[in-house]
């Protein structure tokens, strides 16, 4: 089963440190893990680090069973240059690192990335003609369609519509029970994050502030103290947990 485990990471751009020293419990394949925290937190330059797009210091452990690439990611920018359709978007991304003949199966795991998102109606419409969440859609195929063991997506729900946004938390929620994938999904929607998560970091200022299971690290008291705002989570009907915020601190 695919692991990963931070220990004492820091992540920096030039000589400015960006994140310091986050260490965290060792997560494994099926779990669903919140990256939480306000604007400029650090999410997108920690994710950037684990890729090792970044340098620093301390450890990022991972562990996988499959030889090619384990890691997927989503990033926050889903701005499109090149002229391709979505199909060859989303192809050229399953076969980065693979043998440039195409196979069957690689055009079988497209359609199913597309149909998983069901955007397969955009399958040829150019990339550069789609809306933002269309194109957000888009690069959530990218990531799937690789087929990783870890996927990494960075604020994939910012630019959709409510009914998208939880259509696609939905299907990362299978994907993660099914495939035992480990998904890491930066969020700002904090009840999102009590709905379809299993545990929660909570960054402020690039250091971590709080990690658990997500139901115990979102508090009124962290709310408070990181969002600025007064807050209180009660149980709806079906006994879930549901955010409601009262005012702005």
């Amino acid at each position: 089963m695919v692991t990963l485990q931070l220990k004492n990471v820091s992540a920096r751009y030039g000589r400015n440190t960006i994140v310091h020293d986050i260490s965290t419990p060792c997560f494994q394949g099926g779990q669903v893990v919140a990256l939480l925290g306000p604007n400029a937190a650090g999410k997108s330059t920690l994710f950037r680090r684990i890729l090792g797009l970044l340098k620093g210091s301390g450890d990022v452990l991972i562990q996988h069973t499959t030889a090619e690439r384990p890691v997927a990611y989503m990033p926050q920018d889903t701005g499109a240059k090149a002229v391709l359709s979505v199909y060859e978007s989303v192809l050229l991304a399953r076969m980065q690192g693979r043998s440039l003949t195409v196979q069957a199966e690689d055009l079988a795991q497209v359609d199913k990335a597309l149909a998983e998102l069901n955007i397969s109606a955009l399958a040829e419409r150019d990339i550069g003609d789609l809306s933002g969440g269309q194109r957000q859609l888009v690069s959530a195929a990218q990531a799937l369609v690789q087929e990783p063991e870890i996927l990494m997506l960075d604020e994939p729900t910012s630019a959709l519509d409510l009914n998208r946004q939880i259509s696609l938390l939905s299907v990362l929620r299978r994907l993660a029970d099914e495939r035992q994938m480990l998904i890491l999904v930066a969020l700002h929607d904090i009840g999102h994050a009590l709905r379809f998560t299993d545990h929660a970091m909570v960054l402020e200022q690039g250091r971590l502030i709080a990690c658990g299971a997500t139901e115990e690290v979102i508090t009124p008291a962290l709310l408070r103290s990181v969002y600025h705002v007064n807050a209180r989570i009660e149980p709806c009907s079906k006994g879930q947990p549901q955010l409601i915020v009262e005012e702005a601190i």
